[in-house]
């Protein structure tokens, strides 16, 4: 099962064999805990839940912390699911580590929550053209046109329309970017490129779609 829970730390450079710089983004994956495993004749389908980060009992909900006790698991701040082949073949309360998980050369997906940025206008948000800025203009920066009419269209304004509002902080992946080296003695995982998030955010490392239907 190729998939894991890490903490995105910053970007650097490495050089190949060649000399070339490569780009990479460094993600601390320490130990993940295998906290539930998903079977198809349970649960209908088959993946794993992963846990990573320490907490303590009291500042979780009461539900969760007896789920598990019961398991005999240690509790886990952060819970994500993969769903991924052979995620039935990990062990529930087992360490599941980033040398188990991805080699140099593999590709992968991450996914993560962008940097939010706060209330942004349409033009900043999602490229609108500005109105005139000659005298005797009173529309600059604003949305323009909304489409709406009392007839046909109910005189409403309709779901989907791009307006201002809050800019990032949204879940984004990155598809089909390129293991450059694995340090299993330091728990790190070198991504070719960019990954979606600030320093420190939780990030969700799996095998690419894109590999398996043969894309280029």
């Amino acid at each position: 099962m190729k998939g894991i829970i890490g903490t995105k730390i910053g970007m650097t450079q490495v050089f190949d064999e060649t000399g070339r710089a490569i780009p990479v983004t460094v993600i601390h994956a320490e130990p993940n805990t295998v906290v539930r495993l998903r079977t198809p004749e349970q649960d209908g389908y088959e993946a794993v839940q992963l846990g990573v980060g320490a907490v303590r009992v009291h500042k979780m909900t009461q539900p969760l912390a007896k789920d598990f006790q019961k398991r005999g698991i240690t509790p886990v701040k952060y819970l994500r699911e993969f769903r991924l082949p052979g995620a039935t073949d990990l062990v529930p309360g087992s360490a599941h580590r980033v040398e188990d998980a991805f080699a140099s050369g593999d590709m992968v997906d991450v996914t993560g929550t962008s940097k939010g940025k706060g209330f942004a206008g349409v033009i900043k948000r999602w490229g609108f053209h500005r109105g005139p800025m000659s005298h005797g203009s009173k529309y600059h920066r604003r949305v323009g046109s909304l489409g709406s009419r009392t007839s046909g269209g109910g005189g409403r304004v309709h779901p989907g329309r791009k307006m201002p509002g809050h800019m990032g902080h949204r879940r984004v992946t990155v598809l089909k970017l390129q293991v450059v080296r694995v340090d299993s003695d330091r728990n790190l995982l070198l991504v070719r490129g960019a990954v979606p998030g600030p320093r420190g955010s939780l990030v969700m490392v799996r095998e690419s779609v894109r590999q398996k239907k043969g894309a280029k």
